[in-house]
């Protein structure tokens, strides 16, 4: 079958997405190939998913073995891979984190963390306060969480009681939060908006604040925890501790599973009052467990350090007026560029490059973390090429 009939087949059926204008058949480390034998370096990596490479064979030997044997249990029975996962999981976190919850995407950790967080602290208490430009999920909680209009609005009226202060702005959070905070949300880089790093103040004072008003700091490491940004969670590069983190995409090896990883206070609920019928899925669970292995034997957020400063510094280096700011940590990038973002993925695509968007003038990169030398040199040559008037 042809990319065209693969294309059309899923178009004649899709409820909600969108589809690009060519298919993905097979993977391989950084790269993707389409159905006509096209290679791509993948600097999208599916939203950042596949942080440890696509068919990493340490994933796809832990999915075959644990298929093998049982396919599910649900989490109420234990398991050797989901204890497993939860060792490791501890091991790369906080200390002062030690508990966590599994579930089945970034969205769904991110319901968890606000349930806990309301149902953990004063009933006077029931505020959730996140960030403008912020992103937090799909899901009815996670979209009320989440600032930018078009998410919330075709399905409002959204859950009330959230609030939003303006990112990397000490006064407005000062402003916002009060002692009928339960929560504050934020991403210590945040990733839809554009890729914006936060300042070290910003992050000190919400993790203050929280501690005077009684809330709880949650960061969302979705999209930018597992090495991503060249340390194992994003917010390690400041010196602030939250209350949980919450972890997907890159977690799974590219099968879908999330946590929220806590402190023991913030389960303070009454037992079975949240869960999912999927959730610790023992496939997905010994994918995460892999993943999470080999990011830590591999020393995948150093490669990220090294690559990312290596891929900023040879975009700056392009002769063009057509960049405008270059910024993001490790290899969570952001170009931002004149016009619109699109024209130019359509440009790498045709150099065998795959990006993303991040609104609608910055490309983002979030390619697998094991990225080498020669892949980003030939990205900032199709970059060069796509650049150049």
């Amino acid at each position: 079958m042809n990319s065209e009939d693969i294309i059309e087949r899923e178009k004649r059926y899709e409820a909600v997405f969108s589809k690009k204008p060519l298919p993905i058949v097979d993977g391989d480390g950084v790269y993707v190939y389409d159905a006509d034998g096209n290679e791509y370096i993948d600097m999208g990596a599916s939203y950042g998913v596949m942080g440890v490479g696509h068919a990493n064979p340490k994933v796809v030997e832990a999915v075959e073995e644990q298929a093998r044997s049982f396919t599910y249990a649900q989490a109420s029975y234990a398991t050797p891979e989901r204890g497993a996962l939860m060792e490791a999981l501890m091991d790369a976190t906080p200390d002062s984190l030690d508990r966590l919850f599994l579930a089945n995407a970034g969205t769904e950790a991110n319901e968890a963390a606000m349930k806990f967080a309301r149902a953990s602290t004063d009933e006077d208490s029931t505020k959730i306060v996140a960030a403008k430009r912020g992103f937090h999920g799909r899901t009815y909680g996670s979209i009320s969480a989440t600032w930018k209009s078009k998410y919330r609005e075709p399905f409002a009226p959204t859950v009330p009681e959230f609030d939003f202060a303006a990112y990397n702005d000490v006064e407005s959070l000062k402003e916002t939060v009060d002692d009928e905070t339960a929560l504050v949300l934020l991403e210590p880089i945040q990733g839809e908006a554009g890729i914006y790093p936060a300042e070290p103040e910003y992050l000190e004072t919400a993790r203050d604040l929280c501690d005077d008003h009684g809330a709880y700091l949650v960061f969302d490491e979705i999209q930018a925890g597992m090495g991503r940004t060249g340390e194992m969670w994003s917010h390690e590069q400041y010196d602030v501790t939250p209350d949980a983190i919450t972890t997907a995409k890159s977690l799974g090896g590219g099968l879908p599973i999330s946590a929220i990883v806590c402190t023991e206070e913030m389960t303070d609920i009454p037992k079975g009052s949240h869960g999912g019928t999927y959730c610790g899925n023992p496939v997905a669970v010994a994918a995460a467990r892999a993943a999470v292995e080999y990011t830590v034997e591999n020393d995948l957020p150093a490669n990220a350090a090294r690559q990312g400063e290596r891929l900023v510094s040879g975009v700056e280096e392009i002769d063009t007026d057509r960049i405008v700011d270059v910024r993001g940590e490790g290899l969570m990038v952001g170009i931002q560029v004149r016009g619109r973002a699109g024209r130019y993925l359509s440009g790498l695509a045709r150099e065998g490059v795959l990006g993303l968007t991040a609104g609608t003038n910055v490309i983002r990169f979030l390619p697998p973390l094991t990225l080498e030398d020669g892949h980003v040199d030939a990205v900032v040559d199709a970059l060069a090429e796509v650049f150049d008037p």
